[in-house]
C-alpha cells in the first residue's frame, strides 16, 4: 500500500510540475474577450511563463545595487540609532523580567490556594478540574514571560 502511493504521489508530483498549456485571447467583433487553449482564428497568443505563476514558486528577481543618490545615514547616527533600540530593549527586558517575577509568585500563590466548591451542607470538596484550569493559565503566563524574556536576550546579543 504504501509502495502503490508513494508512486501516486510521485507521478502526480511530475505531472503538476510539467502541466503546461498555451493560452490565447480572442476578441471577437461584440468586443467580447474570451481566452482558451485552442487556437482560434484571429486568436493571439499570450506569452506566460508558467514557472511565475505556479504556485510555490516565485520569479527569480535581479539584485540592483543601491544608486549612488541613495540617502545613506553616517556611522554616528547609526551609533545614536542602534544605542536607542538598545535602550528600549533593555527597558522592555527589566519589564518582562518584572512580569515574570510577579506570574511566577501568582504561580505560587495559586499552587498553594487549591479550588474548593461548598456543598449546601456544609461539606467541602476540591475541584480539581477548576485548579487544573487555573494552574495551566498561569503555567503559560509564566512560559510566555521566559520566552520574550529570551527573545529580548537574543535580540540585545545581537545587537553587540
Amino acid at each position: 500500500m504504501k509502495r502503490y502511493l508513494s508512486g501516486l504521489i510521485l507521478l502526480c508530483s511530475i505531472v503538476a510540475g510539467n502541466a503546461y498549456a498555451e493560452i490565447y485571447k480572442h476578441i471577437d467583433a461584440d468586443g467580447h474577450t474570451t481566452y482558451s487553449n485552442i487556437k482560434n482564428k484571429g486568436a493571439t497568443r499570450l506569452d506566460v511563463d508558467p514557472a511565475a505563476n505556479s504556485i510555490g514558486r516565485v520569479p527569480a528577481t535581479k539584485r540592483t545595487a543601491t544608486p549612488d543618490s541613495f540617502p545613506r545615514v553616517d556611522k554616528n547616527t547609526q551609533y545614536a540609532r542602534d544605542g536607542k533600540r538598545r535602550d528600549i530593549l533593555q527597558a522592555e527586558l527589566e519589564s518582562e523580567q518584572a512580569a515574570l517575577a510577579q506570574a511566577l509568585k501568582a504561580y505560587a500563590e495559586g499552587e498553594s490556594n487549591p479550588e474548593v466548591f461548598i456543598t449546601p451542607t456544609g461539606a467541602t470538596f476540591r475541584n480539581v478540574a477548576k485548579f487544573q484550569e487555573k494552574m495551566q493559565r498561569l503555567q503559560a503566563d509564566v512560559d510566555n514571560h521566559q520566552k520574550n524574556i529570551e527573545l529580548l536576550q537574543k535580540e540585545l546579543n545581537a545587537l553587540k
